[in-house]
């Protein structure tokens, strides 16, 4: 049996006729491959800390409850061990890059046909990073490239805080919906404050809204 065989991968969509499309391909390159799925972050999130032999997240960047590169950058944040996969409609060259810099080990478009896929995916499980080829992904923003340095230092609550915050939520609903107290929110707002090197709740908003969107296309 082939060594890539015995891989078993999550994918994180919430469109089941995606997952089931995704899985379709992938189990006709590999017939012995584990496929686990998810429709949501907290989904997705579950099944990892329940299942330490999960090889590689294929992950949808556009699910529920997160915005933009949140999703990734919790994930990378939460279990850095697990290489992630982007899978997504968007394929901006800006995009793409942004994903790469946020930890991703491999960018797939859905535009790609099944081939395209699987090449990828024994290129990621390989150790490698794949990219689609012809992008160009060198030009860079200083600013923009500062600014996703310091979004990758942020812990997993860090991000999550600011994720809420950009929902425009309180530090005491914050607290309600992690669990924690007023006092562990605020510290946890600080501490995004200072690695994003901004002096307020809302610098912070308009920074990660800058991840989100400014180069964000439209569905």
């Amino acid at each position: 049996m082939d060594a890539a065989n015995r891989y078993k991968i999550l994918i994180a969509d919430d469109h089941p006729l995606f997952r089931d499309a995704l899985k379709h391909a992938l189990t006709g390159a590999f017939d012995a491959m584990a496929i686990v799925e998810a429709g949501s972050i907290e989904e997705m999130t579950a099944r990892i800390e329940a299942d330490h032999e999960i090889d590689l997240v294929l992950l949808d960047l556009a699910m529920p409850g997160v915005r933009g590169y949140s999703g990734l950058l919790f994930l990378r944040a939460q279990h850095p061990g697990v290489p992630v996969v982007v899978v997504s409609a968007h394929e901006d060259p800006s995009v793409v890059r942004r994903c790469l810099e946020f930890g991703a080990s491999g960018f797939i478009p859905k535009s790609i046909n099944v081939d395209s896929i699987r090449l990828a995916v024994r290129e990621v499980l390989g150790g490698g990073v794949w990219a689609p080829p012809g992008l160009d992904l060198d030009v860079m923003d200083e600013g923009d490239a500062d600014l996703s340095a310091r979004l990758t230092t942020l812990t997993p609550q860090q991000v999550r805080v600011l994720m809420m915050l950009s929902e425009g939520l309180l530090n005491k609903q914050i607290a309600y919906e992690l669990g924690v107290s007023e006092a562990t929110v605020k510290a946890h707002v600080s501490a995004v404050l200072q690695k994003l090197n901004v002096e307020s709740r809302t610098q912070a908003v308009i920074a990660a809204s800058r991840m989100d969107s400014v180069q964000w296309p439209a569905d």
